[in-house]
């Protein structure tokens, strides 16, 4: 998915409504292998990809970042720049959240299971699963594959998983899809949803014997040799409890991680250098795992016409090349995995800041695709960088806006002081459309990403959007109490008689002189 469309999307809703009413730190290079392209350009080498990585973070303040690039089996490059919000220097082998990069290794330990004949793929989950039930009937039907795949029929709009409260384990987050329905009958189109990776998670667990972290170390991170990588529960056990940044109006803000549940789905921790072995082991190199889990993993389901895999997508480049990608967010990190299967190459990287507000791995990895092949640099930044000041002024418009009303709300209550109630009201009754639009501005954002959030979460996704969204409504709020109050007052005057000066307070003589003008 497209975040930068996406919100550009959004940013241009907005607009239309308010019309209508440095930071780069020491690096550790591990590699400075010069990989050729096979036309005969010269590709990519630790040299061009460290200045470019470091030109982007001058560029936008980027305060850290996680970045590997790998061409067939060797490692071109892998790095930790900037810094943590901790304010520790970020090195190759500082660990980071690869956030939803995470179900690609999850696929691939549920896949070792069925590669060892423990499992049938396209049996029921419920027969290794039995505390997996929803209510539904269908979803005695969802296989594991269909879990992998995002087929199941699971969708945020039927259970919205980052609404509720946060489980401590598997056990619970399995547990807690039993009230809710489906969206669509298994297997008959891809919808992007958590939780399918959670009971993947949770059935490899019961069939293995084992907690899901012992099972993904000793399946998958110890065969490649990844040794500084783990997977957790919670947002809590991230390095930093998931500490990091998001972007409004040029600046960087330090933002906390509220407590969510990760694992299964978004809980992988990992380090360049890991990063570096797998990669190479995604690009078909070594033997440490079955080659055919891996394609496994990245061949589309086709269900609905999906691109989408066992935590892989396919998609094309810019120059209309093959490309296999997965991108994460949490919101305080993103993250994207990148491979172009017929050169060879293979990108990751992980950034300290959220999604949509700080866009940078995406934007990082898609500029080192473009050195790949042969294209310029677009000196690309987040979205929000350029929508943010036109968001700041558009809140202080609305600022602005709702105090001049406010001031004027005595005027215009004696305007309509002898006008019949229902006319009043129903001018009044346009103020209602700012209100509603911030109220409903995470349904807004989840019907375009695809995901059910809230108010709270969306100041982390877009700030500025959700201070001009919120400003509109506190102007629209404070403009229609002001005119309510004064209109009221000068109603009960009109109903006591009260006509001298000196019986009623100097306000009420000013606005009832005003009506006697206004005739």
């Amino acid at each position: 998915m497209r975040m930068r469309g996406i919100a550009a999307t959004i940013g241009l809703a907005g607009v239309l409504l308010t019309t209508g009413l440095l930071i780069t730190g020491s690096g550790a290079v591990a590699a400075t292998t010069q990989a050729p392209s096979p036309d005969g350009r010269p590709g990519l080498t630790a040299e061009s990809v460290d200045r470019y990585v470091r030109d982007y973070m001058r560029r936008t303040d980027l305060p850290g970042a996680v970045v590997t690039v790998v061409k067939d089996d060797t490692v071109v490059y892998a790095a930790g720049l900037g810094h943590t919000a901790g304010g520790e220097a970020i090195t190759a082998d500082t660990p980071v959240p690869l956030a939803s990069l995470s179900k690609s290794f999850t696929a691939l330990a549920v896949l070792r299971l069925a590669g060892q004949g423990r499992i049938d793929l396209d049996a029921p989950a419920r027969r290794y699963l039995p505390e997996f039930t929803m209510a539904d009937p269908r979803a005695e039907k969802i296989t594991v594959r269909q879990l992998l795949q995002q087929t199941s029929g699971m969708s945020d709009r039927t259970f919205p998983e980052l609404t509720l409260p946060a489980p401590d384990d598997l056990k619970d987050a399995v547990a807690m899809l039993g009230t809710a329905p489906l969206a669509a009958a298994p297997g008959t189109r891809m919808i992007y949803h958590n939780p399918n990776y959670a009971v993947a998670a949770r059935l490899a667990e019961v069939v293995s014997g084992r907690p899901f972290a012992d099972f993904m170390a000793a399946t998958v991170f110890r065969p490649l040799g990844m040794t500084s990588t783990r997977t957790v529960d919670t947002t809590e056990e991230l390095p930093g409890a998931g500490a990091g940044y998001i972007r409004a109006y040029g600046r960087l803000i330090e933002r906390a991680h509220p407590k969510w549940f990760v694992n299964g789905s978004y809980g992988v921790v990992s380090t360049a250098h890991d990063l570096g072995r797998w990669l190479i082991t995604q690009n078909g190199h070594g033997d440490a795992l079955p080659r055919d889990l891996v394609t496994a993993t990245q061949t589309p389901s086709g269900a609905g016409g999906s691109a989408y895999g066992m935590g892989w997508s396919a998609e094309r480049t810019a120059g209309g090349a093959p490309m296999l990608r997965h991108t994460g967010w949490l919101l305080t990190h993103n993250s994207a995995q990148t491979l172009l299967p017929a050169s060879g190459w293979g990108i990751a990287v992980v950034t300290n800041t959220g999604m949509i507000s700080g866009d940078d791995a995406l934007i990082i990895s898609d500029g080192l695709v473009d050195m790949i092949e042969g294209r310029p640099d677009a000196h690309a930044v987040p979205f929000t960088t350029q929508a943010d000041p036109w968001l700041g002024g558009l809140s202080l418009l609305n600022l602005a806006l709702g105090l001049t009303g406010v001031l004027r709300s005595r005027r215009w209550a004696a305007r309509r002081a002898r006008r019949r109630a229902w006319r009043t009201v129903a001018r009044l009754v346009p103020y209602a459309l700012p209100v509603a639009f911030f109220l409903g501005l995470a349904e807004l954002a989840g019907l375009l990403l695809n995901r059910v959030g809230t108010l709270d979460q969306l100041a982390y996704v877009w700030l500025a959007l959700y201070i001009w969204a919120a400003t509109g409504g506190l102007a629209a709020v404070a403009v229609v109490a002001a005119r309510l109050v004064h209109t009221a007052r000068l109603v009960q005057a009109v109903r006591l008689g009260r006509r001298t000066v000196g019986s009623v307070p100097a306000w009420a003589s000013e606005i009832h002189q005003s009506v006697h003008t206004a005739r």
